[in-house]
């Protein structure tokens, strides 16, 4: 086993987490740069491996805490189409170089942070009035398929949630309900990935403490911080990031 030595490498990894911890502790939708950010210093499949049971711990506490409050249609509707796009993510991830994960990545990134920021543009991509059934299937299915890439799965899940206008605990049950299926269904890709190795696992045990507290602090955070002007930093973060894993994995 080699854990890396590289101090960067730490603080980045370090980073990575916190964003993951805040999110789950209130700031949604931070948790998606954290796999760009460790794209920056690893190889996304691994970062993304690491990551998982560390999200998977953190589901349990999410789970609970909105175990009441959920639609079952939703996940009847959207979990299918989601483990068909984990299966093609594995396979994409199976056959292809790093270099071109990494890309992908940068990609998602680049998308997902555009997509974050056009309302300050006053533009906001979103379905009017609740959309037909067979769309849920296919954002699940792109959820599944940027969840399994980059553990990015939020924008098409919330682009199609949002227009069945659920009362906002419902949404937010029915969301942490939905990714914490999704990440047990992904542990069968990232173990044939080989991706919980002694070293991932470990570096899983270094970080969990910080996903933990920064769990905590979130929690306090969001009732003195604007979660809005807190996105906005990330989201321009994610589109920077995203396009030097784009630079890198093309030139």
């Amino acid at each position: 086993m080699n854990l890396p030595t590289d101090i960067l490498f730490y603080i980045v990894a370090g980073a990575a987490v916190i964003l993951v911890g805040l999110a789950k502790g209130g700031f949604a939708g931070l948790g998606a740069a954290a796999i760009p950010l460790l794209a920056l210093v690893m190889d996304p499949v691994a970062a993304a491996g690491m990551l998982l049971p560390i999200l998977m711990v953190q589901d349990i506490f999410s789970v609970w805490a909105f175990r009441r409050s959920y639609d079952a249609r939703t996940l009847l509707l959207t979990l299918p189409g989601a483990l068909v796009g984990i299966f093609l993510a594995w396979y994409l991830a199976s056959v292809i170089p790093a270099d071109a994960v990494r890309g992908f990545v940068g990609v998602i990134a680049l998308a997902f942070g555009t997509y974050r920021l056009m309302p300050l543009l006053g533009r906001s991509v979103k379905l009017s009035g609740p959309a037909p059934e067979w769309i849920g299937t296919i954002m699940g299915g792109i959820s599944g398929f940027t969840s399994q890439i980059a553990h990015a799965g939020g924008p098409p899940f919330q682009i199609w949630a949002l227009s069945r206008n659920f009362p906002h605990l419902v949404f937010i049950g029915t969301s942490s309900i939905f990714f914490a299926i999704i990440n047990w269904l992904k542990v069968p890709a990232y173990a044939a990935l080989g991706q919980f190795n002694v070293q991932n696992m470990t570096l899983t045990a270094i970080f969990l403490p910080l996903a933990i507290l920064s769990t905590l602090a979130g929690v306090q955070l969001v009732k003195r911080v604007s979660p809005a002007r807190f996105n906005v930093i990330i989201n321009l973060l994610m589109v920077i990031i995203g396009a030097e894993l784009i630079r890198q994995a093309t030139w």
